[in-house]
């Protein structure tokens, strides 16, 4: 089933469950699909704005080019996805315990977001943008980060000798969060 340029609004997916389709150009609006399943469905170019999507099944979902704002992400297996021209963009979300293993995330946009206790372990994160993101616990090892920009983000611990950092963005206000595993003191 394809669906293309429609609009919801404000639908409880518990008690009016969503078809199992190809949505392109569809938008989103406050809708609830927490503990639902997915699972095997398709967005492309999609926005997701003010929806709750805690719990959620994502098994061979596709996300292609989709946008979510405003949303609440807690505890979604994003590396259970479908992997093919995976590509999203989060803007002022609550992102915690989520799993991005081994995702590629090239050129993402974390923006505004509170991003605390997910894991990114061995995920290609270069030239993505964490502005104003909160990583509180949020665990990057082994990964790519060369030209990602941390200037803005706040909380985050990153070992430089277990990822790839060259040319990644930091301002002098944040760089605690590389140094830590050093066991060095920084003082203003």
């Amino acid at each position: 089933m394809y669906i293309e340029d429609k609009t919801y609004k404000s639908i409880k997916a518990s008690q009016q469950p969503f078809e199992k389709a190809e949505y392109e150009y569809c938008t989103f609006i406050n809708c609830d699909f927490s503990e639902t399943s997915l699972a095997g469905f398709k967005f492309l170019e999609c926005e997701f704005e003010g929806c709750n999507l805690s719990n959620i099944s994502l098994t061979d979902t596709a996300f292609k080019q989709v946008n979510f704002a405003d949303c609440k992400l807690l505890g979604l297996p994003f590396d259970k996805c479908d992997l093919f021209n995976l590509e999203m963009s989060f803007s002022h979300c609550i992102l915690s315990h989520c799993s991005f293993y081994k995702l590629n995330l090239k050129k993402g946009f974390f923006t505004g977001c509170k991003l605390t206790m997910s894991d990114f372990s061995e995920a290609n994160l270069s030239s993505a943008q964490f502005d104003t993101t909160d990583l509180t616990g949020t665990i990057f090892e082994q990964c790519n980060l060369e030209g990602a920009d941390f200037r803005t983000a706040t909380n985050f611990a990153i070992n430089p000798e277990l990822n790839k950092l060259k040319g990644a963005k930091f301002s002098k206000n944040n760089l605690e969060g590389l140094v830590s595993y050093l066991k060095l003191k920084l003082e203003s």
